[in-house]
């Protein structure tokens, strides 16, 4: 019988591995790519760890006790914005703290002092006593995209200078705030949180902070949320001028309130529930402008109002004390009235 022969790979073709008489592989050339693929992405996150990572500190947040020796470091984490020491972190880490410390990457604990903070945005500034300190920059969080790389750098757990590496998964989301506001436009991203990375950056690949990340939820795997660069640079600017975030108000508490196809129909309504007033400040703006208990509000400024995120985001974008005109339904009446919203009192605004 002839001998059958096997034809040789053409390894030119580069589909294929072949084994040596030594018994060692060819790396196929398409793996090349690959390899190529990861250190480029390797070299963008260790770079930015390199670059960012000095700016990004710990921040302890107590009732004035010294740390045990041996204590894990951190209530939350920061990130240094200015080369002064002004810090970025987020409210719900420095809340009811009679004392704050920073620490830096290097070991070094710094008093802080707190400038401002700001629970409706989930914001604060703090203040280290130092200065020539590492910052990190702003970036433009609108011209994040879905699927773009995000890194997210913090103090899980107390473990200083953690990095963690995602994508970012929506963009627009809306989250709760402690004391109830809508906070929107919100960051959804996969980079994993801990308890501790609350306050750090969310940065891109460039090194530029996109995000401040405020959030997780809890039991979810890979789902972390970010308050965008583009509302924090905003609060910033207020928490460092005023000390708070100045906001208009009009002065009442209300509800969503469905409506009947009667009241849509008849007025010619865009949505089918309104904003119940349930009770009004006697001397707020909007008893002085005519605004009464049970009144239904349909429209603020000309835009429909179905709920009460939707006139929070109006006021929020209207300048204090500009006459402001508001459509009610009271009884078989529609009514135009007009109210100057005041500055919101306490320092969440509303």
């Amino acid at each position: 019988m002839s001998e059958r022969h096997q034809p040789e790979n053409d390894l030119s073709k580069g589909a294929e591995k072949s084994q040596d008489e030594a018994g060692t592989c060819c790396v196929r050339p398409e793996a090349s790519s690959d390899v190529e693929f990861l250190d480029a992405y390797s070299r963008a996150v260790t770079t930015v760890a390199e670059a960012v990572g000095p700016a990004v500190v710990g921040v302890v947040a107590d009732s004035g006790k010294e740390r045990k020796p041996g204590e894990p470091v951190g209530a939350g984490s920061g990130v240094i914005i200015a080369p002064d020491g002004y810090i970025l972190t987020n409210d719900h880490v420095v809340q009811n703290a009679r004392r704050l410390t920073v620490v830096l990457e290097d070991g070094t604990d710094l008093d802080a002092t707190l400038v401002g903070t700001d629970p409706a945005t989930d914001l604060a500034v703090l203040r280290a006593e130092s200065s020539g300190l590492p910052y990190a920059s702003m970036g433009d969080s609108a011209q994040l995209r879905v699927g773009q790389l995000v890194i997210a750098i913090g103090n899980p757990f107390g473990f200083q200078s953690t990095v963690s590496t995602g994508v970012v998964s929506a963009l627009g989301r809306a989250l709760r705030s402690r004391e109830g506001r809508l906070i929107e436009n919100i960051i959804q991203h996969t980079a994993p949180l801990n308890p501790g990375n609350s306050g750090g950056p969310l940065v891109d690949s460039r090194g530029l902070v996109v995000g401040v990340n405020t959030a997780i939820i809890a039991m979810a795997q890979g789902i972390g949320f970010a308050i965008p660069a583009a509302t924090a640079r905003l609060v910033v600017a207020q928490l460092m001028t005023h000390g708070r975030v100045r906001r208009a108000h009009l002065g009442l508490v209300g509800q969503q309130r469905p409506l009947t196809r009667h009241l849509v129909r008849r007025f010619g309504l865009a949505e089918a529930t309104a904003v119940e007033v349930v009770a009004v400040d006697p001397r707020g703006p909007a008893a002085l402008g005519g605004i009464r208990e049970k009144d239904l509000i349909v429209a603020v400024g000309g835009k429909s109002t179905p709920s009460i995120d939707d006139i929070h985001h109006l006021l929020a974008e209207w300048p204090i004390g500009e006459p402001l005109l508001i459509s009610v339904l009271r009884g078989e009446e529609q009514r135009e009235l007009q109210v100057a919203p005041t500055e919101a009192p306490g320092p969440a605004g509303g």
